[in-house]
């Protein structure tokens, strides 16, 4: 399985930007997907999450209202859309083959993060 991210790059607070994550050499539809992220000295965290069917999503606190995860079955992409960013979102953030749906939330597989930052 390979995931490639996309979308990341420099905004302002404010803003909002859509990360996208290509999925390849697995079966999409049959696993629950997730986003996650890393800041400077800091452990990568939780950000999102999508079930297999598209139906259930869960978010961490800190981006609840703000952030949107979505999936596209046709493209075999997952989507994280983020409004309103503030420069606490400033990351590295990573897409995920979650292992299975709910907290812990791990992931399997994981692509090469890309890098967000929001200027204040």
């Amino acid at each position: 399985v390979q995931l490639q991210a996309s979308g990341g790059g420099l905004v302002q607070a404010g803003d909002s930007l859509r990360l996208s994550c290509a999925v390849s050499g697995g079966t999409f539809n049959s696993y629950p997907m997730g986003w996650f992220r890393q800041a400077p000295g800091k452990e990568r965290e939780f950000v999102a999450a999508i079930s297999v069917s598209g139906l259930r999503t869960d978010y961490a606190d800190s981006v609840k209202g703000r952030f949107t995860i979505s999936r596209d079955y046709a493209k075999n992409t997952v989507y994280l859309q983020m409004n309103s960013l503030k420069p606490e979102d400033t990351a590295n953030y990573y897409c995920a083959r979650v292992a299975r749906y709910g907290p812990p939330w791990r992931g399997d597989y994981w692509g090469q993060g890309t890098l967000v930052t929001v200027s204040s």
